[in-house]
């Protein structure tokens, strides 16, 4: 009995101990920045996923829209009421992005130059917000 008994207080405590370990990072979002190409034919050629502020913008020819996170690697498009999940390759970077709104569904491959690129991060002036 008493085994029993020490043996269900040793699992309560190591489970206990498990469920206080912090959860997984979230990714930066300059992970997800860069530009998307969709094949030939598709509704637009490509969207520019930029750092606009602390969150994240999408540009194409449909349009603009901001994106709010929803998941790990998946968000909603607020102006068209959509959701994008980005795709990881084996190394771990987003390699893709998967679209699916306002009826159609885009898949499309994360353009790679040679080139470097610049994310330039602005925040609002509090002194612009500020009614005074």
């Amino acid at each position: 009995m008493k085994k029993i008994i020490l043996s269900i207080l040793l699992s309560i405590i190591i489970t206990s101990a498990y469920a206080q370990s912090d959860p997984a990072p979230k990714p930066p979002l300059s992970d997800f920045a860069g530009k998307y190409v969709f094949p030939e034919g598709s509704v637009v050629p490509d969207v520019t996923v930029a750092l606009f502020g602390e969150g994240l913008t999408m540009t194409s020819a449909a349009g603009f829209s901001n994106l709010t996170e929803s998941g790990r690697d998946t968000f909603t498009l607020v102006e068209f009421s959509g959701v994008a999940v980005f795709k990881r390759g084996e190394d771990k970077k987003v390699n893709a992005v998967h679209i699916v709104a306002q009826g159609y569904e885009l898949y499309g491959q994360k353009q790679s130059s040679g080139a470097w690129s610049f994310t330039y991060y602005l925040r609002p002036d509090r002194d612009l917000l500020v009614k005074k």
